[in-house]
């Protein structure tokens, strides 16, 4: 054996030492932390199809999948559309079965809310037979509502409870995903402005009073349409015990919006305007909108419409 190969063999020999005593002594990775299921199943760590399903980390930690109460109400409603953490836009078709003393008068309340509590729609579930057993009966809502700024939500059938006793109450919530909307990350602070109701009972009241309030929403240069889909999020439950209202409609939804030579267009569809009557909530409406924009110094006039129509729209 020469001296060159022989060179060569202890060459590679010290360098085969030197690698195994540096993969031996370096500190380990980080793995990847992990908090809830969601992130586990991101993580790409095995998942066990259970119902609910199960996810499992490399250190043996297990993460149950949040479905809600959906197991739990089983025998008194069961929801076919949307099912739990199933991804969902407006419209949206419910459909399922509930007992029959779920109801009141052939029908129950339905509403949805995003990941900060704000009321997104609101619908009525209708029965689609005779309700008047303690049989299943199948009932049916269909809901339009705003656009949500977190990725997640809560659908919640309430039910029918006309005596108001909170032993009466009862409620199937499941969790839900809106399509299209990514997960929260900058942000900027922006007004919108709701009803001031505080007065409501006082001689010459203006329907039109409106107060601001702050609201985080996604950093972006479309400050105008972010601050116009907050104010259609309404109220916090909060500001609702204060006083402070939002008169638009649950649902509501901007279409457009354009900004130009100081004047604002903003354009909805036609949930605006749903269920809407008397001269005062027009104004209210009128106000919000208006107010809410006008805290921008580049918008000096406002121009509402409803799939582009302006006039004959919110009449009282």
């Amino acid at each position: 054996m020469n001296k060159k190969l022989i060179s060569t063999i202890v060459g590679i020999a010290i360098l085969l030492i030197f690698v195994g005593l540096w993969l031996y002594l370096k500190p380990p990775t980080p793995g990847i932390e992990v908090k809830n299921f969601d992130e586990c199943l991101k993580a790409g760590y095995p998942v066990m199809e259970s119902y609910p399903r199960q996810c499992k980390t490399p250190d043996g930690k297990i993460f149950i999948e949040d479905i809600g109460n959906i197991l739990e109400k089983i025998d008194l409603i069961r929801l076919t559309n949307p099912r739990p953490n199933q991804e969902i836009e407006s419209p949206l078709a419910i459909t399922g079965e509930a007992r029959g003393n779920w109801f009141f008068e052939a029908s129950f309340p339905v509403k949805l809310i995003d990941g900060n509590g704000f009321t997104l729609g609101q619908t009525i579930a209708q029965a689609q037979g005779d309700w008047m057993t303690e049989n299943f009966v199948s009932f049916r809502a269909d809901m339009r509502f705003a656009r949500s700024f977190t990725s997640k939500g809560w659908l919640i059938l309430e039910k029918d409870n006309p005596s108001g006793l909170p032993e009466n109450a009862d409620e199937l919530k499941i969790p839900i995903v809106f399509q299209g909307v990514p997960e929260i990350g900058e942000t900027m602070t922006v007004k919108i402005f709701l009803s001031d109701s505080r007065y409501v009972n006082e001689p010459y009241f203006d329907c039109s009073r409106t107060i601001a309030v702050e609201r985080e929403v996604p950093k972006t240069q479309g400050v105008a349409k972010a601050a116009i889909e907050a104010l259609l999020r309404g109220a916090t439950e909060d500001e609702i015990v204060q006083g402070y209202v939002s008169n638009i409609p649950s649902g509501a939804r901007l279409q457009k919006i354009t900004v130009e030579n100081g004047v604002a267009k903003a354009d909805f569809d036609e949930q605006l305007e749903f269920q809407v009557g008397g001269s005062c909530r027009v104004a209210a409406i009128r106000a919000q909108i208006t107010q809410t924009l006008k805290q921008f110094p580049t918008v000096k006039e406002v121009i509402i419409s409803i799939n582009d129509r302006t006039e004959d729209i919110l009449q009282p």
